[in-house]
């Protein structure tokens, strides 16, 4: 295996595994918040900023993996 091919395969699996955590963690905040607008409707537009905020967080870290893997693919 050359240099390139190892950067590639290296690069793709801090993709993948740097993106498991934020997809299942939004996955776990929608479906909590469907939850809890589902059980007090009059609360819908605190939990819906409060779901958006916290997504916002998560995905920052999906970011941080995707820099990372352009980092090792082109450096």
């Amino acid at each position: 295996m050359d240099a390139e091919a190892a950067k590639l395969l290296a690069a793709g699996l801090a993709m993948g595994v740097g993106a498991i955590g934020p997809a299942i963690g939004i996955g776990m905040l929608g479906g909590r918040a469907m939850e809890a607008i589902g059980r007090n409707p009059e609360a819908r537009g605190f939990i819906q900023t409060n779901m958006i905020l916290a997504i916002a967080f998560a995905e920052a870290i999906a970011i941080y993996a995707l820099v990372v893997a352009l980092i090792i693919k082109f450096v």
